[in-house]
C-alpha cells in the first residue's frame, strides 16, 4: 500500500495581524493549548518586559520568568525554574535569543512552546532549532516546532528598524540556499524534499519581489509569513537545508572568525547570498538581489559592515569549514584566495560600489 499523504509538522495556530497580542489568552484557550491559563512566560529585560506589563492583566494565571541572555546556561536555568511549576505551555515573548531559550527549555521539560516574537530579525521564530551560545562558541539544538506563533504587527512596527531589515536578508537568502540544494542534488545525489524546497523558495521570492518596505503593513505581513513558512519548511525537511546554504556558511564564518565584530545574522546572510549567487554564475539574479537589499538598507559589500576586502576573502575561504558535509557552491568551486579576490572585484563592478 503506497503512502498517499504525510503529516506535516507545523503550528496549530499562526496568528499574524495588528493587535494579535491583545488576544493571546483567548487564542490559546480557544485552541485548547491552555484553557486554564497556566503559562510560563519567558521574557527579556527589554521589549519583552515592557509588553509583559501590558498583557499581564489578561494572563492572570501566568508566571513570568526574566531571561538574561541567549546562552545554553540561560536556557537550562529557565528549564529548571519552569519544571517546578505545573504549566500547560511555555511562551517565549521577545527577540530571537529569548525565543530560542524558551524553545530549548520547553523541549527539556516536555511542554509545548508558543512563540511571540517582538521583531522579525530571522527565520528562527518558527524553526525546529534553538541556537544558543555555549562554551565552544555557538550551538544549534534540535527542538519541536512551536505549537503556536503569534505575531503582532503593531509590536513589530515598534522594533528597531535594523532588526526588521535583518529578517529581509534571512528570507531572501532562501533563494540561494535552494540553489545550493539543487546543485548538491545534481552533483552528489542528495535528495531534495520538493515541498520544503517550494515553501522556502516562494517565501524568499515573495519578500524579494514585494515593492513595499518595512513601514508598510502589507510588507510586514508578507515578511512575517515568509519567516514562518521558512521555519515550517525546515521542519518538513528535517534539517535546515531549505534555508541554509553557502550564504549561511559565510555568516557562520563571520561569527567564528570575528566574533566581536560580526554583524547581525540576517545582514550577513543577505550579503552572503548576493555574493554566492554571483559565484554560481547567476549574475542577473545577484545584481537584482543586491538592488533589493540596498533598497531596504541592507549591506551588500563587506565594507558596509566594517570588514576589509581581505577579511571578506578570508571569510569566504573559511566558510566551507563551518558546515562539514554540506555541499554548496563554495565546496563545488573550491576557490583559492586569488580566485575569490578576482571574482569579488567582478562582483563589485556588477552591483556598483
Amino acid at each position: 500500500m503506497p503512502v498517499l499523504t504525510r503529516l506535516i509538522p507545523s503550528p496549530v495556530v499562526v496568528d499574524i495581524r495588528p493587535g494579535a497580542l491583545d488576544d493571546l489568552a483567548s487564542v490559546l484557550a480557544d485552541q485548547r493549548i491552555s484553557q486554564s491559563g497556566r503559562l510560563a512566560v519567558a521574557v527579556s529585560g527589554g521589549s519583552g518586559a515592557q509588553l509583559a506589563r501590558r498583557i499581564a492583566p489578561s494572563l492572570p494565571g501566568a508566571s513570568w520568568y526574566e531571561v538574561g541572555g541567549g546562552t545554553l546556561d540561560d536556557a537550562i536555568r529557565l528549564a529548571g525554574d519552569i519544571k517546578a511549576g505545573r504549566y500547560d505551555a511555555v511562551v517565549g515573548l521577545g527577540g530571537g535569543k529569548i525565543i530560542d531559550c524558551a524553545k530549548f527549555a520547553a523541549a527539556r521539560v516536555g511542554l509545548p512552546l508558543v512563540a511571540v516574537p517582538t521583531n522579525l530579525a530571522h527565520d528562527g521564530l518558527c524553526s525546529p532549532v534553538a541556537t544558543l551560545d555555549n562554551d565552544a562558541g555557538r550551538g544549534s539544538y534540535g527542538v519541536p516546532n512551536p505549537i503556536a506563533v503569534v505575531i503582532d504587527l503593531d509590536v513589530i512596527r515598534q522594533a528597531p528598524a535594523r532588526f526588521v531589515r535583518a529578517g529581509i536578508g534571512d528570507a531572501v537568502s532562501n533563494i540561494n540556499s535552494i540553489a545550493d540544494w539543487e546543485l548538491s542534488n545534481r552533483v552528489t545525489g542528495e535528495k531534495i524534499d520538493g515541498l520544503a524546497s517550494a515553501m522556502a523558495r516562494q517565501a524568499g521570492e515573495a519578500v524579494l519581489r514585494h515593492p513595499g518596505g518595512i513601514g508598510d503593513s502589507d510588507f510586514l505581513q508578507v515578511l512575517a509569513e515568509a519567516l514562518v513558512l521558512t521555519g515550517i519548511a525546515m521542519s518538513i525537511s528535517g534539517d535546515s537545508r531549505p534555508a541554509s546554504g553557502s550564504c549561511h556558511e559565510i555568516n557562520h564564518a563571520f561569527d567564528l572568525l570575528f566574533p566581536k565584530r560580526a554583524a547581525s545574522h540576517g545582514e550577513q546572510c543577505g550579503l552572503g547570498a548576493a555574493f554566492a549567487m554571483y559565484l554560481r554564475g547567476a549574475h542577473e539574479e545577484s545584481v537584482y538581489m543586491a538592488e533589493v537589499l540596498r533598497r531596504h538598507g541592507l549591506p551588500v559589500l563587506p565594507e558596509e559592515i566594517g570588514f576589509t576586502v581581505d577579511e571578506f576573502v578570508r571569510v569566504v575561504e573559511f566558510a566551507p569549514e563551518t558546515r562539514p558535509g554540506r555541499y554548496t557552491i563554495l565546496e563545488h568551486l573550491d576557490l583559492k584566495t586569488h580566485q575569490i579576490k578576482d571574482i569579488y572585484v567582478d562582483y563589485v563592478k556588477a552591483i556598483g560600489s
